[in-house]
């Protein structure tokens, strides 16, 4: 995981904008912790895997998402990886992830369903990797900083952490197509 602030590597292999589909055989998931944690002093990072976790959490249990909101307030960001919470994390972007995702739910979820193959649908994919795609898509819809590419990044890095199987991948080919498509003008050619 890098800065916040810099653009993905120019020189990276470009990913194919078009559906994508997971890897057959599937990877193996981190039992909802993430394996790899960010780095401390990442708060803006702190606040995505606190998001990706509060999405999970409010879809599997029923919870409204301003309750599971002020339980991660209360309870979980501040504390350590292994009890299950996020050592920094910056509040307000995780409260405007989480409720952005909620309050633009149906929405989001048929911009997802436009970007997978037909024969992976949204309901079909882990739950984890369908939250953080819908916390990657709430950012890419509300406005325009940070860059995608750093968007991009961070939940890649994310996924990285929950996952160690072919799902990063996966992940990284929606999360190109769903900037390319939500925010177009950053991918315009001259433009890194």
């Amino acid at each position: 995981m890098e800065a916040e602030g810099r653009a993905a590597d120019p020189a990276a292999p470009a990913t194919n904008p078009g559906p994508a589909q997971p890897a057959r055989g599937g990877g193996q998931k981190a039992k909802g912790k993430p394996g790899k944690q960010p780095q401390r002093g990442r708060p803006r990072t702190g606040a995505r895997v606190a998001a990706v976790q509060a999405l999970y959490q409010s879809e599997q249990t029923g919870e409204s998402p301003e309750a599971v909101i002020q339980q991660f307030l209360v309870h979980r960001i501040g504390g350590g990886f292994e009890e299950g919470g996020v050592p920094e994390a910056d509040r307000p972007l995780f409260g405007t992830i989480v409720r952005t995702a909620a309050k633009n739910g149906e929405k989001l979820d048929e911009i997802l369903t436009r970007h997978l193959d037909p024969d992976w649908p949204l309901p079909r994919l882990d739950p984890v990797l369908r939250a953080l795609l819908r916390a990657a898509c709430a950012e890419f819809s509300e406005g325009t900083e940070p860059p995608a590419r750093v968007v991009i990044n961070e939940y890649l890095d994310i996924a990285h952490g929950f996952f160690s199987g072919d799902e990063p991948r996966f992940a990284n080919g929606v999360l190109d197509a769903l900037a390319r498509n939500l925010r177009p003008g950053e991918f315009t050619a001259g433009r890194r």
